[in-house]
């Protein structure tokens, strides 16, 4: 067993690319237990979520403009112990396309590279050191009081451009479909607006402010620091939103997600905890371009990606409603959530297995077994 390894995950500064880092430092945690675990992460994301993850031993963070090619990272490097017995790098620091597409993180590894030459180089998840490939782990958000009414969470949209995320009048809908379906739940309205170094959300205020008021009983924690809104979130019975970060942040605090699915992405973190993505009529609503040019938008109070539009969420609204309930209720499992995600995106990829994808290709299981 190697005594010490370090997960060198440096990416662009999303939530969720910080989820995916401490999901591989799990991974190794779980193969090897004795080992001395460290991770870097680049210092625009959220490096406090590591407060909440005890398998790391020691955190470090490295300032990176993706697109800045000329920072100097000896320094900040520096401070890094260069004694690592292996250096697992993030895989995406080994494809041409993503260091052509970002010349700042190219400059990084390089850097990184010449910094830690003392120890074995590897990829993050693939070897050469033992990995615990698809474990199941959670945050340790402390549990809080619950009230006796569903607690819903929302979060209207990420940080991609606003044409990306459902217009208000979609948003009012799904909460009015569900009152009427849970007339006593709570509502606890979640996002980002403040402006700093970090993501944040796309919309506006005066947005989420249109979203909340079409609730009775809705608890503000937009803005909140992310390590109180994901106590908040722990609190809460399901989150439902677009494709985010957050979301993945969301399962990790061991709180489903009901995950309006669409656009560019589809969901790829799977930690055991239960989730269900409704997914679009691609034939009606084209998504899922990953890297590729989008689809025409559509005119919904501005342009709007066609699954994120008003006329995607009526024909998606009982599903929406439906599921939701049943995440509620803990009427999910996730090993049935898995395998419908699996087949779902089987079906709108045409039936080709190999355009899937997954994080640990936990995917490959489901498929083995179809």
């Amino acid at each position: 067993m190697p005594a010490s390894i370090l997960v060198n995950f440096v990416y662009c500064h999303p939530v969720g690319h910080a989820v995916e880092a401490l999901h591989r430092v799990h991974g190794y945690r779980a193969a090897n237990p004795d080992a001395r675990l460290g991770v870097v992460l680049n210092a625009h994301t959220p490096v406090e979520l590591t407060r909440l993850a005890p398998f790391v031993d020691e955190v470090y963070s490295v300032p990176v403009d993706v697109f800045d090619a000329t920072t100097d990272h000896s320094s900040a490097l520096a401070a890094i112990p260069a004694d690592w017995d292996h250096v697992q790098d993030d895989l995406r620091s080994k494809l041409p396309d993503q260091m052509a597409v970002f010349p700042g993180l190219n400059a990084y590894y390089e850097a990184s590279r010449a910094h830690f030459a003392g120890g074995a180089p590897g990829v993050a998840g693939y070897g050469p050191v033992p990995y615990a490939r698809g474990t199941h782990w959670t945050f340790t958000v402390p549990d809080v009081p619950r009230p006796a009414v569903p607690r819903i969470a929302l979060l209207p949209g990420g940080s991609a451009p606003r044409a990306l995320y459902p217009s208000v009048r979609s948003w009012r809908l799904v909460v009015a479909a569900l009152l009427e379906r849970h007339p006593d739940a709570e509502f606890v309205l979640f996002g980002k607006v403040r402006a700093d170094d970090r993501t944040a959300t796309t919309f506006t205020r005066a947005e989420l402010d249109a979203i909340a008021s079409a609730a009775p009983r809705v608890v503000d924690a937009v803005d909140l620091p992310l390590l109180d809104q994901l106590a908040a979130i722990r609190a809460c019975d399901v989150l439902v939103s677009p494709h985010s970060g957050f979301g993945m942040a969301a399962l990790a605090a061991g709180t489903p997600w009901l995950v309006i699915g669409g656009n560019r992405w589809p969901e790829y973190f799977f930690n055991g905890v239960p989730f269900h993505s409704v997914l679009p009529d691609v034939a009606r609503f084209p998504a899922y371009a990953l890297s590729g040019p989008d689809p025409d938008p559509v005119e919904d109070e501005g342009p709007r990606s066609p699954s994120m539009s008003y006329e995607r969420f009526t024909a998606d609204l009982d599903e929406i409603v439906e599921s939701t309930s049943k995440l509620i209720a803990g009427e999910v499992a996730f090993e049935d959530a898995l395998r419908r995600q699996v087949r779902g995106m089987l079906r709108l990829r045409g039936g080709d297995p190999t355009s899937l994808w997954s994080l640990d290709d936990v995917h490959l299981d489901v498929l083995a077994a179809l």
